[in-house]
């Protein structure tokens, strides 16, 4: 059994746990941390949902519940170790922002990672595909609603901030 820390309205903590699976409570809200992960090379590290998952066989980034206990840093290092193999120290992921879709608070965050696709370990029931996409290449499968919606909607949103992180590290590697 997996438990999340509920928020009230303005993302205070209640002290209250909700249980995974079950619906949250009027007046209460719960914590995702989700990451965009780069190569600064111009390509974005894709998973695709397992056939068990809603939204199956879409692509999209990694991320997940915040649970019981911890804070939306380690939830996304968790999270994208479970889904991806990738370590990465929670002080290593950069912040981009934080919205709300209905009953939840989202932390999103990016790290950069240069990572082969054969060392990518997917995690049976939640992931069954990787692959490294250009920019164009995910606007195409927004396109060909190949992508969740709220993933799409998530990549329109840091697209720029993406895309200049990138840009840094190409200029960086010059100099």
């Amino acid at each position: 059994m997996e438990y999340n820390d509920v928020y009230d309205a303005d993302r205070r903590p209640t002290g209250r746990v909700h249980l995974r699976g079950t619906r949250w409570e009027p007046g209460g809200y719960g914590l995702l941390a989700v990451c965009w992960i780069y190569d600064g090379h111009g390509k974005l590290l894709l998973t695709r949902r397992a056939r068990e998952k809603t939204y199956a066989g879409t692509w999209e980034n990694s991320g997940g519940a915040v649970q019981a206990g911890e804070d939306s840093r380690q939830a996304v290092a968790r999270e994208v170790f479970e889904e991806t193999g990738i370590r990465a120290e929670p002080a290593e992921f950069e912040f981009l922002d934080t919205g709300r879709d209905g009953q939840m608070f989202v932390d999103h965050y990016c790290l950069r990672r240069d990572t082969p696709l054969g060392k990518i370990r997917l995690l049976p029931g939640e992931t069954d595909a990787a692959r490294w996409a250009t920019f164009s290449e995910v606007e195409d499968l927004i396109e060909r609603d190949e992508m969740c919606d709220i993933i799409a909607e998530q990549f329109r949103l840091h697209k720029n901030a993406l895309l200049a992180r990138q840009v840094v590290q190409e200029v960086n590697k010059v100099w």
